[in-house]
């Protein structure tokens, strides 16, 4: 009978035990989930806060862009007008510069016209009167029986500037009147022979003796700019146009001779490729 109570009482202690944790077990699950909701709600509050604070970043984000834009474009006005200020200060160094070099080139002309006006007129030395006596003969030296010396009579073109003198007879070459060009070049090399423009002067007249047919005086001309004038300008021009007037005359060696000197001696000119063309004619045989 003893054994039978105890069994019964360990069967009854043992239920009341099962009983105890079945009814715990809920409790415990139920404060996990109000641990795990609190984590929740608190997870989301955060994520509220984080949320707030990248709309806030974002405005400060989109202010600043805003700041860069007005200031970038400030900065490419500020430069436009910088441009158009720098712009408008060299259009007026230009203008000022080109005059500045229109009002040397005046100035050089005038002087120019002086000089060869200077170098022009003769230099005439007056001697001072002789002493007379009261009794009207020279004191201190023999009466002299010779006439006075007259003052030669001033040249035709000293009568115009060197440059009116040079527009005049320019102008008759252009127009075709090649006697009238020759005169007036002659009359200003010799009124103004150191003339800058003077080795230009002496190929105008071979060129005016070359366009009114008249190659052997051409000739001459060109002569003689290449041997008064060596180092200007003109020389490969009237090497070109003598072996031109050359060939009309049926002199072709000579003609030859002029168009060699001026494709080596002269192999930068303009007319060194119009010399060798020449050349090229003149050594093709004849049909």
């Amino acid at each position: 009978m003893k054994i039978r109570s105890n069994r019964t009482g360990a069967a009854i202690a043992l239920a009341l035990a099962c009983v105890c944790l079945t009814a715990e077990r809920p409790k415990a699950a139920d404060r996990e989930h109000q641990q795990l909701m609190a984590d929740i709600r608190m997870l989301q509050e955060q994520a509220q806060q984080l949320q707030a604070l990248m709309n806030s970043l974002g405005d400060a984000l989109r202010a600043v862009n805003s700041r860069l834009d007005d200031q970038s474009s400030l900065e490419r006005k500020s430069f436009a007008d910088g441009k158009v200020q720098l712009d408008a200060m060299s259009g007026d160094i230009r203008i000022v510069r080109e005059k500045v070099d229109e009002t040397n080139v005046r100035l050089g002309s005038v002087l120019q016209e002086l000089e060869t006006l200077r170098e022009a007129i003769p230099d005439s030395i007056t001697a001072p009167p002789p002493a007379v006596s009261q009794d009207g003969a020279l004191s201190g030296a023999p009466v002299s029986t010779t006439p006075p010396v007259t003052t030669p009579p001033v040249s035709p073109g000293l009568g115009a500037s060197p440059q009116r003198l040079w527009q005049t007879s320019y102008g008759d070459y252009t127009s075709g009147n090649y006697s009238l060009a020759v005169s007036g070049f002659q009359s200003f090399l010799s009124s103004y022979p150191k003339s800058p423009q003077a080795h230009e002067a002496q190929l105008l007249i071979g060129e005016s003796l070359f366009l009114d047919k008249k190659d052997a005086d051409a000739v001459t001309a060109y002569d003689r700019v290449i041997a008064n004038y060596p180092k200007s300008g003109s020389v490969p021009q009237a090497y070109y146009k003598r072996g031109q007037a050359l060939e009309r005359l049926g002199q072709r060696d000579r003609a030859r001779e002029s168009y060699e000197t001026v494709t080596k001696d002269y192999p930068d000119s303009d007319q060194a490729s119009l010399a060798k063309q020449r050349l090229e004619g003149l050594n093709r045989p004849a049909k």
